[in-house]
């Protein structure tokens, strides 16, 4: 008779750990051609869409108060043409955010990972981590050389990086993009549906600030600068808006919109059948 196989021992430090957790995730994003794709081409759009709106307001033929092409800046100001990407980059990586988790979900995939950690709130932390780390490391070198390039396409209309907030408004924005991955994830989280989440993301960012802006006076002002876009808007620009929070209120006003909807969402990873 053959003896039978001997199982391998299981080494004594083999259990599952936050970073172990993270580093499977850093292994899954980078194996998956669909992610470095939507990650390049949101720094590629950023930088293509500043450095256009930023030729455009050089023109000599551009008079103050003239209207910003479609998707372009909310002022057609230096600072505010350089990062004029930012609107439809933070649809890409919004829905970058939210194929990470819905992805898995469609292919039954979650099932594997949510078995071999038990906890299940560790695989959430994993793909935040690895996602506001990869956005971060691509679009603060982005956002910066799109400013400088942007900058040197003003010419004597530009503005220096060590002027007053512009450095703060500069990498704020990166950070406002890398928070947007992280809310489009959570929303995936929570509705599981790829369709369902990018709908969530896409109100949350654009539409309820719209409808909002058309209500009676008072609601704006009561509702308007807590919204998660205006809120990223207030540490995103340096001019003063009395219909914005302050720099530092703005980010933490954003920051809480996604401890809530991070929270909610390891809420329901919990309770619900994967």
């Amino acid at each position: 008779m053959t003896p039978s196989a001997v199982p391998a021992a299981i080494p004594a430090d083999a259990r599952v750990t936050v970073p172990r957790v993270i580093r499977a995730e850093w292994l899954r994003f980078r194996s998956l051609r669909s992610s470095l794709i939507m990650i390049a081409a949101t720094a590629a759009v950023f930088a293509a869409l500043g450095l256009g709106f930023a030729a455009f307001l050089a023109d000599a033929t551009v008079e103050p108060g003239t209207p910003a092409p479609p998707g372009g800046p909310s002022s057609l100001d230096p600072l505010g043409a350089s990062l004029g990407g930012v609107n439809l980059a933070q649809l890409l990586i919004a829905t970058l955010g939210v194929l990470l988790i819905t992805g898995e979900y469609s292919t039954g995939m979650i099932r594997s990972s949510l078995a071999a950690v038990p906890r299940r709130w560790p695989v959430l932390a994993g793909k935040v981590v690895v996602l506001a780390g990869v956005s971060l490391a691509t679009l603060i070198p982005t956002v910066l050389l799109t400013f400088i390039g942007a900058q040197a396409v003003l010419g004597d209309k530009g503005i220096a990086l060590t002027g007053d907030g512009v450095l703060r408004a500069v990498l704020g924005t990166a950070g406002y993009l890398a928070g947007v991955g992280v809310l489009g994830t959570a929303l995936g989280f929570l509705l599981r549906n790829t369709a369902a989440a990018l709908t969530g993301a896409v109100a949350v960012l654009l539409i309820v600030p719209g409808v909002v802006a058309l209500l009676p006076a008072s609601w704006p002002d009561a509702i308007g600068p807590y919204l998660p876009s205006n809120a990223g808007q207030a540490f995103m620009s340096v001019t003063g808006d009395p219909g914005l929070l302050s720099p530092v209120a703005g980010a933490a006003v954003f920051t809480g919109w996604l401890a809530v909807l991070l929270a909610a969402a390891v809420t329901v990873l919990r309770r619900r059948d994967a």
